[in-house]
């Protein structure tokens, strides 16, 4: 890709999101401003504003990135990230905005009158925050590095400290115009390479094997591998080979692989004919890397899909950037609306990065090989089109990739930091709110300098495991049940969203490497949500005289219209 047109498209999102952060900036006048927009923001801006910091690194660049490697088993990301906000709208969207909380440790303490569970609440917010925002960091470096070469901790720095800047200066007004914007931008950065990639592919006969099990490559291709890996072959296979496999080295040799597993030396140059099946890559031998859950998906397949249908549907309600969202709504109608617009606005984004996957396993197979499939997404302009018109729409998709990064990292550092000023630092003001984002940023920026390896759409499908396991029992169980107990619910989060930040932990180091107890590691939300929701009941129901006092009326201003309890108190 040519980086002197990339480049300054990613520099030109930079400045655009600076200038409309500051254009909310001079409209932000007071503490409501800064927290919750003063509960004023429409459904059509909301909506518009939740689908930007939404569609994160995963949506616009791991997506792509998953069906290159695995195919058309992965369409069930985008399926899942989208029907969780159906679920949100069913069950959650209007009683948590008539809660009149401004964040998930101020529902829970509303719901419970709880300071216990309030603090467990925080706690869990910080952590899928930080979960979250790892793959953003690692997305923007992957990036910047794809366009100029840079180290890859670059990109995720500028976003700190763009992120940090923006959040700080105008809170929660400044970031719901920037997320807006930002959400046209990727949907047209996304939209208009989209058509002429198409567009090629048909003037090129459209090759229709998109999907095909493996992935083949259409003309002779060389690559270079950046890390020692193992490959997988079913059968027979001979390629020039300059450099190390299985321990011999090469020069320009072709060298004739027999079907199983072979490793590859970093810095090996393989070169396949057209035609040539792409290899199965496996890096969980190589030290410091964290295994794949492709391996997992692999084996039990059937246990991988059903564990990410879970996850995604169940997590999006837990997400604190998204929840947040919903307490600038002025009432629980228009939180309603605004999740009916947010279904329609980021169901049409979807329909993209498949489009990009496919195309990717066509052009671009041999990103499986490198490990740089979630960068599939930005070649496949220069290496469909080329020339002029490639480097234009290359930089249109690199533009709308930091675009992503950026409005989820604001919405995520916006939320974290919410819960650091409200239940950590010792005081509430705006000016410590500012110390809280730069806390907020600076953890999940030096942890991104040490962990690796999972593709961006694993990562965050594992902060959607966290999620799904504590904060989807809390929130259905308080807006729906009036027996829920302090002890029940501090007990149902321990126990659901504890056990799926061990296997998340556990997944991300690398143990177990392979076998049954790695699926269970890699997918949890099969078994941790149904954990977290049966612990939370059983003590609920072993502990009843600890429901607080005046649940009803709590329940009562869940449910009721606010016109309704107008009346009511008139």
């Amino acid at each position: 890709m040519n980086s002197s047109y990339a480049v300054p498209a990613v520099a030109l999102v930079v400045v655009a999101t600076v200038l409309v952060g500051a254009f909310g900036l001079r409209i932000s006048r007071t503490t409501s401003d800064f927290y919750v927009a003063s509960r004023t923001v429409g459904p059509r801006l909301n909506a518009a504003a939740i689908s930007g910091e939404y569609l994160s690194a995963a949506s616009f660049l791991g997506i792509a990135g998953l069906v290159l490697v695995q195919g058309p088993d992965m369409l069930w990301y985008p399926v899942g990230y989208t029907a969780g906000y159906l679920v949100l709208l069913l069950f959650v969207a209007a009683p948590l905005r008539r809660s009149g909380a401004y964040t998930l440790p101020d529902f829970a303490e509303a719901r419970l009158a709880s300071q216990a569970v309030r603090r467990l609440a925080g706690a869990f917010v910080v952590g899928v925050g930080w979960l979250y925002l790892l793959p953003q960091l690692q997305g923007a470096g992957l990036t910047l590095q794809v366009l100029t070469g840079a180290p890859d901790s670059l990109g995720g720095v500028i976003v700190a400290v763009v992120v940090v800047a923006t959040v700080a200066a105008g809170g929660m007004r400044s970031i719901t115009f920037v997320q807006a914007f930002q959400y046209w931008l990727k949907l047209t950065a996304l939209l208009v390479p989209a058509l002429f990639l198409i567009l090629a592919w048909q003037g090129d006969g459209a090759p229709s094997h998109a999907f095909e099990e493996p992935a083949t490559f259409r003309e002779q291709r060389v690559v270079r591998v950046g890390d020692s890996l193992d490959v997988k072959l079913d059968r027979p296979l001979t390629v020039t080979v300059d450099g190390t496999v299985d321990g011999r080295t090469h020069t320009d040799t072709a060298l004739r692989l027999r079907a199983g597993t072979h490793h590859i030396d970093a810095g090996t140059r393989l070169t396949f004919a057209a035609g040539d099946p792409v290899p199965e890559a496996d890096r969980r031998s190589d030290a410091g890397l964290s295994p794949s859950q492709a391996e997992s998906r692999g084996e039990r397949p059937l246990y991988a899909t059903y564990g990410l249908i879970l996850a995604t549907f169940l997590g999006t309600m837990g997400l604190p950037h998204v929840v947040v969202r919903f307490y600038t709504s002025p009432h629980g109608v228009a939180a309603r609306r605004t999740t009916v617009a947010v279904l329609g606005l980021i169901g049409a984004f979807y329909l993209l990065p498949p489009v990009y996957g496919a195309l990717g396993r066509l052009y671009a197979p041999e990103l499986t090989l490198t490990g740089d499939a979630d960068a599939a997404v930005l070649l496949l302009p220069d290496r469909v089109i080329g020339g002029l018109g490639g480097d234009l729409l290359g930089a249109l998709v690199a533009g709308g990739a930091f675009a992503a990064f950026l409005s989820t990292a604001s919405g995520l550092t916006m939320a974290v930091a919410g819960v650091l000023t409200q239940d950590v630092l010792p005081s509430r003001g705006v000016r410590h709110f500012r110390l809280g984002t730069v806390i907020a940023m600076a953890v999940p920026l030096a942890a991104s300098a040490l962990v690796g390896g999972l593709p961006v759409a694993d990562a965050v499908g594992l902060a959607f495991a966290v999620s799904a396991s504590s904060f989807c029992p809390l929130l259905v169980l308080g807006i729906w049940w009036r027996r829920l107990t302090p002890p029940g619910a501090a007990a149902g989060m321990l126990v659901g969203g504890g056990s799926a930040l061990v296997a998340v932990a556990a997944t991300m180091a690398g143990f177990p490497g392979s076998g049954a107890l790695h699926a269970l590691l890699a997918w949890p939300a099969l078994w941790s949500v149904p954990l977290g929701f049966l612990t939370m009941v059983l003590v609920s129901l072993a502990t009843p005289g600890k429901v607080p006092a005046g649940t009803a009326a709590i329940l009562a201003r869940f449910h009721l219209p606010e016109e309704l309890r107008t009346e009511v108190k008139a």
